[in-house]
């Protein structure tokens, strides 16, 4: 018997997309902040942005060989602004207040069309309701959620900088389970990505998962070894509702 529902948060419940706007603004937008605590890069915006996305790719290597997720400060201190030793004391109070504009900022976001719609569908089914998020920011997907309106239809938020652990990790995917009461043959996970969100809930047991394709999905699943297929596939995030609809209505058949 379906009972819940989880959802994965960029490319998924929100379109979002890179451009060369969004990463200019960006690093302008990091070294004001920088500025700001004392802490002058003493580089040009060419040299900034060339530091900054080799500390990410050596943080992307570290963290996808693993599937985990380290805290803000580790990211940030150890990894992205690591060439530039700023004293400790001084850059780690702010690394979340960083990693929360980075993700808000280098990212173009907006809620999917009639999202709010297919929400209320699903709660009106009786289902509960659940996110798992790759973020690297604490307090990020909470607070863009309230914007958004919809933070109320969810029971639980799960997110790999609070937990550790990233999708594909099944872990993460009990996390959230365990936390919804809700066992793997009762869940249902909505993504973007065959390499993280399809393979993820599946290893974790659940009974279907839906693909919504995004502006990232190809760039996301360059080169991966398909281990799973997505039981559904969906151009408009509302064909969430008469999917499961159908299922729940073949459950009570």
């Amino acid at each position: 018997m379906i009972t819940t529902v989880m959802f994965d948060m960029g490319g998924t419940l929100e379109d979002i997309f890179v451009d060369d706007r969004s990463q200019r603004e960006a690093i302008e937008r990091l070294r004001e902040m920088l500025l700001s605590y004392g802490l002058d890069p003493k580089v040009d915006h060419d040299e900034l942005k060339a530091r900054v996305d080799q500390g990410w790719l050596r943080y992307g290597e570290y963290r996808d060989a693993r599937d985990v997720e380290l805290k803000p400060v580790e990211i940030w201190r150890d990894y992205i602004l690591k060439t530039f030793d700023f004293p400790a004391e001084v850059l780690v109070p702010h690394c979340e207040e960083i990693a929360h504009m980075w993700e808000v900022t280098y990212y173009h976001r907006s809620l999917r069309p009639r999202v709010a719609e297919m929400l209320q569908g699903l709660d009106g089914l009786g289902l509960k309701l659940g996110i798992i998020s790759n973020t690297a920011a604490l307090y990020q997907v909470f607070d863009i959620l309230e914007e958004y309106g919809i933070r109320g239809y969810f029971q639980d938020v799960t997110l790999s900088s609070v937990t550790g652990m990233r999708k594909p990790s099944p872990d993460i995917f009990r996390v959230s389970m365990l936390q919804l009461r809700s066992r793997p043959e009762e869940c249902v996970y909505v993504g973007d990505t065959v390499s993280r969100d399809i393979i993820g809930s599946k290893r974790a047991g659940f009974a279907k998962a839906i693909q919504i394709s995004s502006k990232l999905t190809k760039m996301k699943d360059l080169g991966i070894r398909r281990e799973y297929e997505p039981d559904y596939l969906v151009e408009d995030i509302y064909d969430v509702y008469p999917i499961l609809c159908g299922l729940t209505r073949a459950q009570s058949a």
